[in-house]
């Protein structure tokens, strides 16, 4: 399989993108190739100074870069040979294209795989879908965190869907346990949104919804999906986000100024803060996946460096051998059979 990257997006490309991708190459088993789109003048320069399996790794030359002051759909539209186009044609058009990762502007990425890209019959509309971690072992699929800002109920029924279709592929689960996002764990909670997709869900005997999550139960363990509209699922998301880096800064701050006990007590519990900041770093999964399309799309946080980045591609050669997308239209097919 070719997983394409985009080189020159992100805060930190091309030399984390680069740095990414080899690693990414050195450790593989011939799984798959790497196919880098960005101006190859420069990202030869770059390559020259790394060793890696050369025949492996491509690169599309282009010269555009959409970036976060870009209006997505006007850039997608009028910067044609930018790595973000150009790949996504790309994915579009070539079977042995399979996935898209790419860590550049959030925006343009939505729009350019709508536009460009086929969506799987019965969708309305793709959703973002980042893995987040419960426990050291454990992650929580939130669908949608920011691709959809205005839902209707069908739609929030389409992304359980999907979700529930991911979450059995990612995570290995059976049956997993469907919760949707609301300010409230009772039944009548919420606005008509969600008390109308509650209705839906509810009676789709064909997923496991247990009810109503509220933003305390996100990272509790007690849900394998949370399905959201992407408006209140990207704020959830930046919350959570917040939190764990207030508490990282809070831990920090505490060792440095509580004298010669925290010091000697951070340096004997060092193995335990450690495991802590490792299990709450999600990008270390990868990206978040845009379902609901007829190819894989990984969209990356805009400052992810080289771990990210690696992972970013085992994640979508894991995605793509277990059948994701087949999976994700078979759960839209018993949709439309109901």
């Amino acid at each position: 399989m070719n997983i394409l990257v985009d080189a020159f997006g992100g805060d930190n490309s091309p030399i984390e993108i680069i740095s990414g991708v080899v690693n990414a190459l050195n450790e593989s088993k011939n799984l798959f190739n790497v196919v880098l789109l960005g101006d190859e003048i420069i990202l030869k320069q770059l390559l020259s100074k790394y060793h890696y399996p050369v025949g492996r790794l491509l690169i599309i030359d282009t010269k555009e870069v959409i970036t976060n002051d870009d209006h997505p759909v006007d850039a997608i539209r009028g910067k044609k040979n930018s790595s973000i186009v150009v790949g996504l044609k790309n994915l579009n058009s070539e079977k042995e294209a399979m996935a898209f990762i790419s860590a550049g502007s959030t925006g343009a990425v939505l729009a350019g795989a709508v536009l460009l890209l086929k969506r799987i019959e019965g969708i309305n509309r793709p959703a973002l879908a980042p893995l987040l971690p419960t426990s050291e072992t454990e992650s929580v699929v939130l669908i949608d965190c920011g691709a959809n800002s205005e839902c209707k109920p069908e739609m929030l029924h389409q992304f359980a869907k999907m979700g529930d279709a991911y979450a059995k592929v990612a995570l290995s689960l059976v049956n997993p346990r469907i919760g949707l996002l609301n300010n409230g764990a009772e039944e009548k909670k919420g606005n008509e949104l969600t008390q109308n997709t509650y209705k839906i869900l509810r009676e789709d005997h064909s997923i496991n919804f247990i009810g109503n999550a509220e933003g305390r139960d996100i990272l509790s363990g007690n849900f394998d999906v949370i399905v959201a509209d992407g408006f209140t699922g990207n704020i959830a998301l930046k919350s959570c986000e917040g939190t764990a880096l207030m508490m990282f800064s809070q831990i920090k701050y505490g060792i440095q100024n509580g004298g010669i006990r925290a010091k000697i007590g951070y340096l004997l519990l060092k193995p335990v803060f450690r495991k802590l900041k490792d299990t709450a770093d999600y990008s270390s999964k990868g990206g978040a996946v845009l379902l609901g399309l007829q190819k894989l799309v990984i969209k990356v946080h805009g400052s992810a460096k080289s771990q990210t980045i690696k992972a970013a591609i085992f994640q979508a050669a894991s995605l793509v051998e277990k059948n994701l997308i087949s999976k994700v239209a078979e759960c839209m097919e018993r949709i439309d059979k109901k």
